[in-house]
């Protein structure tokens, strides 16, 4: 099987389990979920990669022993991020550009956190690149643990249980197999879907308060008290 449309060849799923295993796929998980070099890894198609090599017996671990250790990871590359975050503080927007760091990248997790608050936490892990960014935004920010705890084991645990047991499922499907490429492209696809969905209702409550604040008919209400005593 070989998925070699996603990018180099170091970075095609396949060939990173058959090089590294279970653990090079932990270590993986943990740098993408909140070391700022791991923005360019390919968490969504390799956990999904992983549920498919399982279920087809080319990949020998327990599937329930793979979800666990694959959340754990997960949680605590969030943990790392959190705590990263927390340290370096605003000194991370001030860091310069560099081949592995980009600055627009910080914004972009920022921008999404302000945005989302501490859910962002739970919807940024089916976002790449933003995945990386949030945890570490969230420790900059001073989000309190208790809340960062709570929402980045329910993202983690989503993301990492939810997308290797979605390909366990399809992994016995030949059509699955076929077009292995297609569907790890829209893995991609789909995982903007969240963020649009909140983009389409955070954009519905704006319009709605514009039109509170003026009014039935779009006019403010201090216009329409001066037409009415005219």
């Amino acid at each position: 099987m070989t998925t070699l449309a996603l990018g180099p060849s170091w970075l095609d799923p396949d060939y990173l389990l058959n090089q590294f295993g279970l653990w090079g796929l932990l270590l993986i998980v943990f740098a993408e979920s909140g070391l700022l070099i791991g923005f360019f890894l390919p968490g969504d198609s390799l956990l999904f990669t992983t549920g498919l090599l399982i279920t087809t017996h080319k990949l020998d671990t327990p599937l329930w022993l793979a979800c666990v250790l694959i959340c754990l990871a997960a949680i605590l590359g969030d943990q790392a991020g959190y705590l990263f975050g927390k340290k370096v503080g605003p000194a991370l927007f001030n860091r310069p550009d560099s081949k592995l760091f980009k600055q627009e990248n910080v914004v972009k997790a920022h921008d999404f956190f302000e945005k989302y608050g501490p859910k962002s936490l739970v919807l940024a892990r089916f976002v790449p690149i933003v995945r990386t960014f949030t945890p570490i935004i969230a420790g900059v920010s001073g989000m309190r643990y208790r809340s960062f705890i709570t929402f980045n084991i329910i993202g983690g645990i989503l993301w990492g249980a939810g997308v290797t047991l979605l390909g366990a499922w399809l992994g016995n499907i030949e059509f699955v197999h076929k077009n292995i490429e297609a569907i790890l492209i829209l893995i991609v696809l789909i995982s903007v879907v969240p963020i649009a969905i909140e983009f389409l209702r955070a954009r519905g409550k704006s319009k709605k308060a514009a039109t509170r604040e003026g009014g039935p008919h779009g006019t403010p209400p201090s216009q329409r008290g001066r037409h009415a005593k005219r």
